[in-house]
């Protein structure tokens, strides 16, 4: 029973079963390094045996074997009491929940001790002794890293296994993988206007400022589909190496951190991955509308709260913002609402030009002979109005053509970009919008249309919102289920079908289905 209720206190303090499962075998390696220990005690060991053992007879040998198995008594002298744990995880957990209790009962058996610390073991002893005997070859083993992450991998392991000295010097943090960074991705290539001059603004005083000047945090960039939300994190991550190369700056996609969290658990490594993301200067997250299921969303919350609390600097982005994320916890919206949200717009007229223009000139110089008319290229950031993608995707039609047509003329290039050119961007409707409309319509609020009451005032109008969903947005269904309070697809599908099937006899639904159709259009 003891060992069930310390592991109810440890999950309740934030931390999961299976942090402690990644301890096991460090720990019965423990009970045998403490044995060891008191082979050559002094006075000081004596002791730390007395404490360690009034800490097992009060706490019970589960929690004791969980999380005092590895300490060492480093250094007692002057009043000062030193004791070492393997990892800043256990020293963290150790400080905030048994250091009264280890101080107290160490004051017990010497009365003029003032001060109890737990420090963490390689930051005490491995490191001091690799840098004063090898200070070159620590030298040199510290810019590796360094290497690594200016080159966008944040990753060491890739190369030969290091010495043991290499891993007490980069002290965990080389192997936090990250997304792959892409060079073209800076802010030298990033075409500012109208629609996101604030952002680019925020985000450059984010990537230039010194880790204690934070200003923003979190920052959140929300904008729609190929708008510039990856390049501006990509620049921010790339500027930021590039002023402080020893910075530790992680860029993740949120499917890859769900990746990298479910591979650690499975691998029985979680805890390793938690210091080593808990040890970095700037977090960087994409696409934050993917981040999925519970227990990931709390390991994330947990991450956030620690490199906020810790004043280290956290960027975020969504193609929504942080209050409309129907599919994250409270939790994390609320912090995410704690810092400074900001949208990228779609580029206007100047800015699809100068987009094109920097295309040209990248080309021409792989291509010399390549010679694009300035008439084609003004008309081409008239007619393709949509996000930045489906302008590249124009010019590249536009190049690929020019290959074999070099007189290429205006008339021709319509015919080429007929499914791209437009005269105007149609307005992107969102779940929203459309939950807002329709609960507003039928009288319920949103609250009650994403809920799981099933009375019939309020299913009607959280089926026709569903169907709505469908047929006004490009989302899938599982994607559309999600947003309507964490529901199967197949609850969305059925939906659809209903509304369907009632409009084809139901007169009355299929206007009020029009009805609303406009609204949301004239809305959106």
């Amino acid at each position: 029973m003891r060992m069930q209720s310390g592991a109810e206190r440890e999950v309740k303090g934030g931390f999961s079963f299976q942090e402690q499962l990644s301890h096991q075998e460090a720990i019965e390696k423990g009970e045998a390094d403490t044995e060891k220990a008191t082979e050559k005690s002094g006075p000081s060991e004596v002791v730390f045996d007395r404490v360690k053992a009034q800490l097992r007879a009060r706490l019970g040998s589960e929690v004791y074997s969980s999380w005092f198995g590895r300490m060492k008594l480093t250094e007692a002298s002057k009043g000062c009491v030193r004791i070492s744990v393997p990892t800043a995880f256990l020293r963290s957990w150790i400080n905030g929940h048994y250091l009264d209790l280890i101080s107290e009962l160490w004051k017990q058996e010497e009365p003029e001790t003032l001060k109890v610390e737990i420090v963490v073991r390689t930051a005490t002893r491995n490191v001091r002794v690799a840098q004063e005997t090898k200070p070159a070859v620590a030298r040199k083993v510290a810019a590796r890293p360094q290497t690594a992450l200016a080159s966008g991998t944040l990753s060491a392991s890739h190369g030969p296994r290091g010495s043991a000295v290499q891993a007490a010097e980069a002290d965990g943090r080389a192997n936090v993988l990250g997304s792959p960074l892409d060079s073209r991705y800076t802010f030298d290539s990033l075409i500012e206007g109208p629609s996101n001059r604030v952002a680019s603004a925020a985000a450059r005083t984010v990537a230039e400022s010194d880790s204690n000047a934070i200003r923003f945090n979190p920052l959140f960039l929300h904008a729609s589909v190929g708008l510039g939300k990856t390049h501006m994190l990509q620049a921010i991550a790339a500027e930021s190496l590039r002023r402080k190369p020893q910075a530790r700056v992680v860029y993740l996609t949120a499917e890859y951190f769900m990746w990298r969290f479910a591979t650690a658990i499975r691998d029985n490594n979680a805890l390793t991955l938690k210091e080593q993301l808990r040890d970095i200067d700037l977090l960087i997250i994409d696409d934050m509308q993917f981040l999925q299921g519970k227990s990931i969303q709390n390991e994330f919350c947990h991450l956030l709260n620690m490199l906020l609390d810790s004043a280290r600097q956290v960027v975020v982005a969504a193609d929504r913002p942080p209050s409309e994320l129907e599919s994250l916890e409270p939790r994390v919206k609320s912090r995410l609402n704690g810092g400074v949200s900001l949208e990228i717009g779609a580029p206007d007229f100047s800015m699809r030009l100068s987009i094109l223009k920097q295309r040209l000139a990248a080309a021409q110089a792989e291509d010399a002979s390549l010679d694009i008319p300035e008439e084609i290229l003004v008309h081409v950031a008239r007619s393709v109005t949509g996000s930045g993608r489906e302008l590249e995707g124009a010019f590249n039609q536009l190049l690929f053509r020019h290959s074999f047509e070099p007189q290429i003329t205006i008339d021709r290039v319509d015919e080429i970009l007929g499914h791209v050119c437009r005269a105007g961007e149609p307005k992107r409707v969102r779940i929203e919008d459309i939950q807002r409309i329709v609960a507003r319509h039928y009288n319920v609020s949103k609250t009650e249309l994403l809920s799981n009451r099933r009375t019939r005032t309020i299913v009607k109008p959280r089926q026709v919102a569903m169907y709505l969903s469908k047929v006004m947005t490009p989302r899938s269904l599982p994607e559309i289920g999600r947003r309507f309070g964490g529901r199967d697809h197949t609850t969305v599908l059925h939906a659809v079908r209903k509304i369907e099937g009632l409009t084809d006899g139901d007169r009355q639904l299929a206007q009020e289905i029009e009805l609303l159709k406009r609204l949301i259009s004239d809305q959106a």
